[in-house]
């Protein structure tokens, strides 16, 4: 049934991708001067979750690496290297300079300088979940080096410009911003078609049952895939020629949980202890959450930082928020009021 199972994998990045194409020659242009061997904009990739913002940045950067043999290219998952030594290290793992850098006891400004140092190919940075950096000062000193190209993937613009600087604002504001907006209905067929036709065998599954995806997803790519992901597994697993209604509508609950245990596995320390304690005490409002928050760690954050903690889980459906900013309160995300499955 399954003929090439990397199409339906959530890192998939497609030969051709659907419904981007402006996005994607905005973004290709922001790159551009690269191919010139000049310095090129940072770009910031802002949009909802599972609107196609990693897709298009690995896309656009995997076809400038096509075109031009000098360039490379680096991933950082902001929410798994939330620290600044954690991104710097990667970076510069993935530049193959971290032989002698010990991650106990290299300073940091160490990791800073040798990207400083860094002669070789201009190398374009994509900074995915970039809002989750602990120390956004890591923009600052990639935005100061020529030899990089930086990518800014978030959720919202103003969740970005509100935990850097001043001095760093006033350079992201002028960067080249990209943003997505939620796929509808029929542009996530589409997309599901295209990953079927790839992916599976000639009428595993139907059109009907595609849009029925497209239309529990509501808007999520990434739920889209996996819905389909998680159907044709496991009717594949228990050898069925096609897959039934009610293994769709199982792959769809399922689905949504594997999702939700990613991102709960994701959180940062500090994160997860302000989920357990909406968990344990919701509704609940930001102070009151702050309070109890800052009881329970060692070096707590401050209340806008927790905030932009509530708002990141929020959007990623893990709590959901009610009612107006003087009076919001958080409690868990009601897993049965998700898009049913029809």
């Amino acid at each position: 049934m399954i003929h090439d199972a990397r199409v339906l994998r959530a890192g998939f990045v497609p030969r051709e991708v659907e419904h981007r194409d402006a996005e994607v020659n905005h973004l290709s242009s922001v790159l551009e001067p690269i191919t010139n061997g000049e310095p090129a904009d940072t770009a910031i990739v802002t949009g909802p979750s599972g609107a196609g913002k990693t897709c298009i940045s690995k896309f656009v950067t995997e076809r400038l690496r096509e075109e031009v043999l000098d360039v490379q290219t680096t991933y950082v998952n902001c929410w798994r290297n939330y620290t600044r030594f954690r991104t710097l290290y990667q970076i510069l793992d993935d530049l193959g300079a971290t032989i002698d850098i010990h991650r106990q006891s290299t300073p940091h400004d160490e990791l800073v300088d040798r990207l400083q140092q860094h002669d070789g190919p201009r190398t374009v940075v994509i900074l995915d979940e970039v809002d989750q950096l602990e120390d956004p000062s890591v923009i600052y000193h990639l935005h100061s080096l020529p030899q990089f190209a930086i990518i800014c993937i978030a959720n919202k613009e103003e969740e970005l410009f509100g935990r850097v600087d001043d001095r760093l604002v006033s350079r992201l504001r002028s960067s080249e911003h990209v943003r997505m907006d939620k796929y509808h209905d029929e542009q996530l067929f589409d997309i599901l078609s295209a990953r079927a036709k790839w992916g599976l065998d000639e009428d595993v599954i139907t059109d009907d049952q595609l849009y029925r995806i497209a239309d529990a997803a509501a808007g999520d790519a990434r739920l889209a895939i996996g819905i389909l992901r998680t159907a044709a597994s496991k009717a594949d697993r228990e050898n069925h020629e096609h897959i039934t209604d009610g293994i769709l509508l199982d792959a769809a609950e399922n689905a949504r949980a594997q999702i939700k245990q990613k991102s709960l596995d994701s959180l940062t320390p500090h994160q997860r202890v302000v989920y357990d304690i909406v968990r344990e005490h919701g509704p609940v409002g930001p102070s009151e959450i702050h309070e109890r928050y800052s009881e329970e760690v060692d070096d707590p954050r401050t209340k806008r930082t927790v905030r932009t903690y509530l708002s990141k889980m929020a959007q990623y459906n893990l709590l959901e928020a009610e009612g107006t900013s003087r009076d919001r309160e958080y409690s868990l995300v009601d897993s049965a009021a998700a898009s049913p499955m029809q």
